[in-house]
């Protein structure tokens, strides 16, 4: 797996919406602002792509203006990180247009560079995962720079520093606080606060009792779904198929696995049969354990955890720690893709074994 460099002060990063196209929308203006106010204070130069602001109906109709604004970045050697504006739900339809042009595949082969989402992202970060470059799971521009609290909040802040980062981060450990979704997003909720809750749990060890070891690899259990069975989007399987996204078992031997749920919060249900078709292709006999990240407002939060008992009781040694700071809920660290983890499960800490920058 290749690594970026570290993002450096004066760095022009690119902002892409790949998915959802809400960014370009007027509700939206006052999140630019912010965004990049808080990458001026990283040092950072914000660069918009052609079709980043085309809005959600373009953006829409047009995956390949989309796909058109991962090449370009990835094209300009002055652009040296990417962040992703928000998720959605088709970044799918991107993967003609990117996996099937080798001007593409070959840039990013010999031109790696920070690449940083979560949510639908899933599906980007397993095509770089299939190119061979290590991209993070981890904040983007509407959720976390573009923050309405006065300031970006402090522990997604952290996980973001370390972007421009050359030695081994510190462990990743549980927050002392979460925050609840907003309900209001318009400009009149610039300079409010969240509403903050004790972290009563940290990181639970919920099956299994075990430190173990092995490279990330995971994301959205939403997305990873649609992309097994073609649930809501019945093309996406189609697709996920014909270009080989998901990693076959082989894949996952000794190597940890990340999943998280949407702010759609599934219901347990569906929870059990995305576990089960996980289950169906074998992952679970390959992995060394797996990490779950904190539902979005603790909603399902002890249901989850049944479900997770309930499917792994046929996987007696299999660790899971439950309740990370990933994924949609707040706040959210970085976990990359294809860089080894020690999980140590005494301590409740997720140690880095490497660097996660070149």
């Amino acid at each position: 797996m290749k690594k970026a460099k570290p993002l450096m002060n004066g760095d022009k990063v690119a902002i892409v919406s790949l998915s959802g196209g809400m960014l370009g929308e007027a509700f939206c203006q006052h999140d630019i602002g912010l965004a990049e106010k808080r990458l001026r204070e990283f040092g950072l130069e914000m660069v918009m792509m052609p079709n980043t602001l085309k809005g959600i109906d373009y953006l829409r109709n047009y995956p390949e203006a989309r796909a058109d604004d991962l090449k370009r970045a990835f094209a300009d050697d002055s652009i040296k990180g990417i962040i992703c504006a928000i998720g959605g739900d088709d970044t799918y339809t991107l993967l003609p247009y990117l996996l099937e042009d080798p001007t593409f595949i070959q840039n990013v082969q010999d031109s790696p560079k920070i690449f940083t989402g979560f949510s639908d992202t899933t599906v980007n970060h397993l095509m770089f995962y299939k190119l061979g470059l290590v991209t993070y799971y981890g904040p983007n521009l509407i959720n976390d720079l573009a923050e309405l609290a006065d300031e970006m909040l402090p522990y997604t802040k952290e996980a973001f520093g370390r972007y421009l980062q050359t030695s081994v981060p510190a462990p990743i450990v549980s927050s002392d606080i979460w925050y609840e979704e907003r309900t209001d997003f318009s400009p009149k909720s610039i300079g409010t606060s969240r509403v903050v809750h004790s972290e009563k749990n940290g990181f639970e060890l919920i099956h299994g009792d075990t430190s173990f070891h092995g490279r990330l690899l995971g994301g959205c259990l939403d997305t990873i779904y649609d992309l097994l069975t073609g649930t809501d989007h019945p093309d996406a399987k189609t697709i996920c198929d014909t270009y080989s996204l998901f990693p076959p078992s082989v894949e996952w031997k000794g190597n940890i696995l990340f999943i998280e749920t949407s702010e759609n919060c599934m219901s347990p249900a569906k929870l059990s049969a995305c576990l089960s078709e996980i289950e169906r292709r074998g992952i679970f006999s390959e992995i060394n354990g797996i990490l779950v990240g904190k539902p979005q407002n603790e909603i399902f939060y002890e249901e989850y955890k049944a479900v997770y008992r309930e499917t792994m009781s046929a996987y007696p040694q299999l660790p899971i720690l439950y309740n990370i700071n990933f994924g949609h809920a707040y706040p959210r660290t970085v976990l990359p893709y294809g860089i080894e983890v020690t999980v140590d499960v005494d301590t409740r800490k997720i140690h880095f074994v490497e660097s996660i920058t070149a």
